[in-house]
């Protein structure tokens, strides 16, 4: 099972970063695990489009070069983990 080679700092709703609330893209051969500890968050993917709502139990998967952004739903706590190959959502 792979292991991520970095995570993020934990955000909650008021220090969740500009850069990630706006449309942006993890790189090539890059996989993002985005892990809801508290609360909900929206996921929106460019392409293809969807919305995701994300919870505890219930994480993210971001595909390398992915255009996406997410939005809290009120208060949460999240943090994103990165792989380098597919990772298991189990």
């Amino acid at each position: 099972m792979p292991r991520p080679y970095r995570s993020t700092p934990v955000f909650d709703d008021l220090t969740l970063p500009q850069a990630l609330r706006s449309e942006h893209s993890t790189k090539a051969g890059v996989w993002g695990v985005i892990r809801v500890i508290e609360g909900e968050l929206r996921l929106t993917t460019i392409d293809p489009p969807r919305e995701q709502v994300l919870s505890p139990g219930c994480p993210g998967l971001l595909e390398p070069q992915q255009p996406h952004f997410v939005t809290p739903l009120g208060p949460m706590r999240m943090q994103i983990d990165f792989y380098d190959e597919r990772p298991s959502m189990a």
